[in-house]
């Protein structure tokens, strides 16, 4: 398939607009899962952490299976995939309205709403990519704000929805309104060249030569009977010989020349294919091979392992505050008439604005993206630290909006990436980044949960989650400090393609 040079723009802002409403209606309801979490304990009377599981699994295992839902983005298209998510979205979110218990939630909410979200997320950002380039970070960070909208609005419509009709009508409700997703995935029409040549010829054109020797050794009985026939006629004339001899000589020839030519045939065809079945099977060894050597080589780099540790430390912290805020509300005996916002509306709405400050400032020359996102990293760990100490609804949503913002810092991540191992190893090393982020998501919260069940309260759970952020972080600062770059230098082992911290970055 041919693609147009990307028109930054026209139809490309109808993609950007389809997008972020999939993502909202996509990521609204796994990213507030916490009000659906008080009501799954009351509901079903098991433990914290085996309740967190399914809203860990649902914002988690996206980003576990990412390599399968890139492969199914590239093999089928964006828009089909799309469209497919939205049913798979709709259909998990409807059927947990009818769990009889926590396992079935696991299945219904966690894997199937989980591998959803995943899909969406990589066809909207394949079809975003694809229609722009000059503009293309503004598209990309329009287009991921829909997801923090999505967990503001939802937290506060699931809240009202379960009041009116229950936890199984709000989830039949949210549901139906999942299937708007395939509205939006019909509108991302696929940017193709209209000048490709057809299929045929393109097919035809991308055959080795060597595949063509069994057409041209193929030839039909008629045409072998066609060329004897002339060599007999020809033979004939010199010869004289009679008729009758020579039509018997000419059948046992035919019949002889057909049946080795036949048999010679398939020996080739045989020989032929063994041999291309070896020369595959050796390119594919190759090439996991040369994967894994390139694995090795990011490894080598110490910002980038420091980067991995801190990425799964962080989602392990960090993430558990946006699934279990409310119900550290309700054990603080905060009374509900305090409430003047869902905690994780006030989440939400301050990671969309974080999302964009943070992005705005890694476009400044003289800051540094790294050391912005240490800086966050470390917030992030004292806020999680000051949790506890909170025993009002006013302090709690303080540190809920400090909590979001810093969580904003998802936006400079892959400027961060990208600095740190090159553009040409960013695809390589980002995917290796989110899946160790998406193991975060998924044990972060059941963590916290089962501190709780242990100590039948979250003062401990919060400690330990701060002091996960805290150490990634300094072992991130650490690891990019300008002696380790001096040492790296001098011993010329850094990978090619990778970027030194000692001066502002230039994202």
């Amino acid at each position: 398939m041919v693609f147009r040079k990307p028109p930054d723009g026209g139809w490309g802002w109808v993609i950007v607009v389809v997008s972020f409403f999939a993502q909202f209606l996509c990521y609204g309801s796994p990213l507030a899962v916490g009000v659906l979490y008080l009501e799954w304990l009351d509901a079903f009377g098991e433990g914290k952490g085996k309740t967190a599981w399914v809203g860990s699994l649902a914002n988690g295992i996206g980003l576990l299976a990412s390599p399968v839902c890139s492969i199914c983005v590239s093999s089928f298209g964006a828009r089909p995939v799309a469209i497919f998510s939205g049913f798979m979205v709709a259909g998990g979110l409807m059927m947990s309205s009818f769990a009889p218990n926590i396992y079935f939630l696991y299945v219904s909410y966690g894997i199937v709403v989980g591998l959803g979200c995943g899909l969406l997320y990589t066809a909207t950002v394949t079809i975003t990519c694809q229609y722009f380039d000059k503009h293309r970070g503004l598209a990309l960070g329009l287009i991921s704000t829909g997801s923090s909208v999505g967990l503001f609005i939802y937290a506060a419509l699931q809240r009202e929805l379960i009041e009116l009709y229950g936890l199984d009508g709000c989830l039949l409700i949210v549901g139906a309104l999942s299937l708007n997703i395939l509205a939006c995935g019909s509108l991302m029409r696929p940017l193709e060249s209209s000048s490709s040549p057809p299929p045929e010829k393109m097919c035809v054109d991308k055959v080795p030569d060597q595949y063509f020797v069994y057409h041209e050794k193929e030839k039909t009985v008629e045409e072998n009977i066609s060329i004897l026939e002339k060599g007999y006629i020809d033979e004939k004339s010199v010869n004289n010989v009679p008729d009758c001899k020579q039509d018997s000589i000419l059948n046992r020839n035919v019949l002889s020349s057909i049946s080795i030519n036949e048999k010679d045939t398939y020996k080739k065809k045989v020989v032929e294919q063994t041999n291309f079945c070896k020369q595959l099977a050796k390119r594919k060894w190759q090439l996991y091979l040369t994967y894994w050597k390139e694995t090795m080589v990011l490894f080598k780099n110490k910002v980038f392992s420091a980067l991995f540790v801190a990425i799964l430390l962080f989602d392990i912290g960090g993430f558990p505050p946006s699934l279990l805020m409310e119900d550290v509300a309700r054990s603080a005996n905060i009374s509900e008439d305090d409430y003047y916002m869902p905690l994780i509306s006030i989440i939400g709405i301050m990671t969309t604005v974080g999302k964009l400050v943070l992005g705005i400032l890694a476009d400044f020359k003289w800051v540094n993206t790294l050391y912005l996102y240490v800086t966050t990293l470390l917030m992030t760990g004292v806020a999680l630290f000051a949790i506890p100490f909170a025993k009002s609804y006013l302090t709690l949503a303080m540190l809920s909006g400090i909590l979001g913002f810093l969580t904003g810092n998802w936006s400079i991540f892959p400027y961060v990436t990208t600095k740190t191992v090159g553009i040409e190893k960013l695809t390589h090393a980002y995917g290796i980044l989110m899946f160790f982020a998406g193991l975060g998501n998924s044990l972060g919260p059941p963590i916290v949960g089962w501190f709780y069940d242990w100590t039948q309260e979250y003062d401990t759970a919060f400690y330990f989650s701060g002091l996960c952020v805290l150490l990634g972080g300094f072992l991130l600062l650490l690891a990019a400090l300008p002696c380790w770059n001096a040492c790296t230098n001098q011993s010329s082992k850094l990978p090619p393609n990778t970027y030194s911290y000692k001066v502002a970055s230039n994202a």
